[in-house]
């Protein structure tokens, strides 16, 4: 995991120190990257030039450098860290039994075999209350 804004490695410094150790013990537990000049940003699609700065994104990127997932939000919305955690374990979840995960999947619940027995017939095998478990 890794966190990247434009902001300079001292401005990272100076918010794990006196903001994020606060909030988490120890602060974040992952290197936060410096994009001075937006070009990651610009990568991604979320490097708003005008302003100098990348828009709030989060990236799921594969061992093989595919982006699995994406959300980007202007910085007046946060973030939801659980969502984030279940959808990797999700995407786990899937690389290693093939299987695919209905919306709301958390680990350890039903998920379903793709092929063609399943077509016209998922909702015999997932019901809506399953998103909210």
């Amino acid at each position: 995991m890794l966190s990247v804004s434009t902001d300079s490695r001292f401005v990272h410094k100076m918010w794990q120190e006196h903001e994020l150790s606060k909030m988490v013990d120890g602060g974040v537990p992952f290197p936060m990257l410096s994009d001075g000049g937006g070009r990651i940003g610009s990568v991604y699609g979320v490097y708003e030039e005008a302003a100098g700065v990348d828009v709030r994104g989060r990236f799921i990127i594969d061992p093989n450098g595919t982006v699995l997932a994406m959300e980007v939000l202007t910085p007046e919305v946060g973030r939801n860290v659980s969502e984030l955690i279940r959808q990797i374990k999700a995407f786990q979840h899937v690389q290693a039994t093939g299987e695919v995960t209905p919306s709301g999947w958390q680990p350890g619940k039903h998920a379903l075999k793709p092929g063609p027995e399943l077509v016209g017939k998922v909702w015999q095998e997932w019901k809506e209350e399953m998103a909210f478990d």
